[in-house]
């Protein structure tokens, strides 16, 4: 029996969402919260990773870990879908498999296309940027300087989104995960990429978040042999910025076994 704190809807076939980092299952904003609908047609299961939402704390969040708990949720096979550091646990649950399909939204997979060098150059920001964080900020604190450090106002600092911030932070992070992309273009099952085109992110965001993660999609896209989707007037987060396009996205690539946009 799964540890994990799970939301399930629907009927159909199951689709198994995993949430990225600094965030949990049914947020609105950064969760799959605007997925919610497609229930009408699919069995959606949206479970919370170690330290986030419903499910119990972990001393320090683990990729490897979290994929071994997504496997276990897929039941014999289902669809799979990831968001950011979720994207990266959910291409190491699906090397596991079984799964009927694989989408990836703005994957954190940077080793993956750690040769290209927007990718390169973000990864050593990353590392030094995790390592400047001072040990001992407030949870209003941490939640203001995640936000506002890529030119975001700071939401609320609910004890719900402070959890959530300081296990990303202490997590072992996915961008240096060694992803077997090899064993995933050699798969047979279908695979989606999704990726923000950035235009309306604030300058300092796109030029340093934005531009290396959309190479990162491209160039995953090519290498785990996906298809491509590149989503107008979003960033990070297409699937609850431009839930109607990736929404009927979803849905197409699920019945039809591939993307035809």
């Amino acid at each position: 029996m799964s540890v994990l704190h799970v939301v399930e809807r629907g009927d159909g076939e199951r689709v198994v969402f995993v949430h990225g980092s600094g965030t949990w299952a049914t947020h609105d904003a950064f969760g799959f919260g605007a997925q919610l609908p497609l229930a009408g047609e699919f069995r959606i299961v949206l479970p919370d990773r170690r330290g986030y939402g419903g499910s119990p704390d972990v001393e320090r969040s683990d990729y490897a870990q979290d994929a071994e708990d997504i496997a276990a949720l897929l039941d014999g096979g289902a669809h799979l879908v990831g968001h950011s550091s979720g994207g990266v646990v959910a291409m190491l649950a699906a090397a596991r498999g079984p799964v009927r399909s694989l989408t990836l939204i703005e994957p954190a997979c940077f080793q993956v296309a750690a040769d290209a060098p927007l990718v390169a150059a973000a990864l050593e920001r990353n590392r030094a940027a995790v390592a400047s964080v001072p040990p001992d900020l407030t949870d209003a604190d941490l939640v203001r300087l995640n936000f506002e450090s890529v030119g975001f106002e700071a939401p609320e600092p609910t004890p719900e989104l402070a959890r959530a911030t300081r296990t990303a932070l202490n997590e072992f992070p996915t961008w240096e995960a060694q992803v077997p992309a090899d064993a995933l273009a050699e798969s047979d099952f279908p695979k989606l990429v999704v990726t923000g085109t950035w235009e309306n992110a604030p300058q300092a965001y796109r030029e340093h978040g934005g531009e290396p993660i959309m190479e990162c999609a491209r160039v995953t896209a090519e290498r785990i042999g996906a298809d491509l989707l590149r989503v107008p007037g979003a960033s990070h987060w297409p699937h609850s910025q431009r839930p109607d396009v990736v929404n009927a996205a979803l849905r197409e690539f699920w019945k039809a076994g591939a993307f035809r946009g």
